[in-house]
């Protein structure tokens, strides 16, 4: 049966084996670039490294992946593209910069208490391409990413820091922000405490000078967004409100993601809140998996919001399959416009309940709107049909 909705009937995503957080954005020339996290081997072995690829029709065929960090280098991962008005690409990434082959965890599940995964660690890099894509500065440049409470009580006293990111950059109030996550110790579950922050520049739109990018870690506090319940608050990821308020989603392990407001750029945000459907309404469910907010800016459905999530209360990395969206719309509440959110619908499945889809990007295209999402073995781009869509939003309608 030809259901779009079957992942099978997507268009794939070349990779090296491995592929993670496939991203996209639109160049200048039209073409859609596709930055991901590869490798030859398994997630989080050495090899690991970020790479880009070119498509020109909308996803269907690829390019032959380029370096942008080689897999002979030291961990390149998770990598977040952003097209500057003027054309510029940066990729933001996490970056092993001193190469280290372990760090200090728990015993168990780590022997002698020595995790040998690397790929959340170091430095936060970007590289930058001034041609599409094709070709990326042969120098990095490192954020200075503020040291938080989580840092300094890691188990190097903030020395080393833990973190990555997820989705991409957005624009707001003339500047970038995008989410990240800052992690406290490796043990079961691999993070044992995460935070959610924001890195921000307020320059970076029209500096062409990477030296002089000006760079901002937010919230203003000493801690990051947390969870109600549980010690994780991960994966966070940014809209903006047509009232300039940010709005975020994040997961958490207590069945239930979070969300948040902020009114102020950024600076301080809304107490943690488990995600409800409307304020005060149903409780939304998933589990420690992506869960991704859009805003819309084109086609029939610009202004409106959509959410991916997987629509159960599990409390582990298990259960991605099928994935679900939802649809959202601003109303005014005393405090700010807030969103709404309607029924959600399954997007995306596999006949295999053991299949996980995650990590999806919305890519907006001659009034089309299109989803990439990986199987960490496997990506492909999904067109979302029309009729789907306007399903999103009947009940607002009606």
């Amino acid at each position: 049966m030809n259901d779009p909705r079957n992942i099978i009937n997507g268009y794939e995503i070349s990779s090296e084996g491995y592929c993670d957080q496939p991203y996209v954005v639109k160049t200048q020339d039209g073409a859609w670039l596709c930055v991901m996290t590869t490798g030859r081997g398994n997630e989080g072995e050495s090899g690991q490294h970020i790479v880009a690829i070119r498509s020109l029709d909308q996803g269907k065929t690829w390019s032959e992946p380029v370096d942008i960090e080689p897999a002979e280098g030291p961990e390149a991962s998770w990598a977040m593209p952003f097209v500057t008005p003027y054309g510029r690409v940066y990729a933001f990434y996490t970056y092993n910069e001193e190469n280290r082959r372990d760090v200090i965890g728990d015993d168990p599940p780590f022997k002698n208490g020595c995790c040998k995964r690397v790929d959340s660690l170091g430095e936060y890099a970007f590289k930058y391409s001034d041609d599409g894509g094709q070709t990326w500065s042969a120098e990095r440049f490192f954020i200075p990413v503020r040291e938080m409470a989580i840092d300094r009580n890691n188990a190097y006293g903030g020395s080393v820091k833990f973190f990555w990111g997820v989705g991409k950059p957005i624009v707001h109030d003339g500047a970038m922000l995008f989410g990240f996550s800052k992690v406290g110790g490796f043990g079961e579950g691999f993070f044992t405490k995460t935070e959610c922050c924001f890195i921000r520049s307020s320059n970076i739109l029209t500096e062409r000078d990477p030296e002089k990018i000006e760079w901002q870690t937010l919230p203003e506090s000493d801690h990051g967004l947390s969870s109600p319940e549980g010690p994780i608050a991960e994966e966070v990821n940014l809209t903006v409100l047509s009232d300039d308020s940010l709005y975020c989603t994040y997961r958490t392990v207590a069945g239930h993601p979070c969300h948040a407001y902020s009114r102020d750029g950024g600076r301080t945000w809304t107490p943690p809140e488990f995600m409800t459907y409307t304020p005060g309404g149903a409780i939304v469910n998933n589990p420690r998996a992506a869960n991704f907010v859009r805003r819309l800016d084109n086609g029939p459905y610009a202004g409106r919001f959509i959410y991916w999530f997987h629509n159960h209360n599990g409390k582990g990395y298990l259960g991605r399959n099928p994935a679900w969206i939802a649809g959202g719309i601003e109303h005014d509440s005393p405090v700010g416009r807030v969103i709404h959110w309607g029924p959600p619908e399954v997007v995306l499945y596999a006949d295999d309940y053991q299949t996980r889809i995650s990590y999806p990007d919305f890519i907006q295209d001659d009034g089309r709107l299109f989803i990439t999402a990986t199987q960490k073995i496997i990506a492909r781009v999904h067109e979302i049909p029309d009729c789907l869509l306007r399903r999103l939003w009947e009940t607002f309608e009606n």
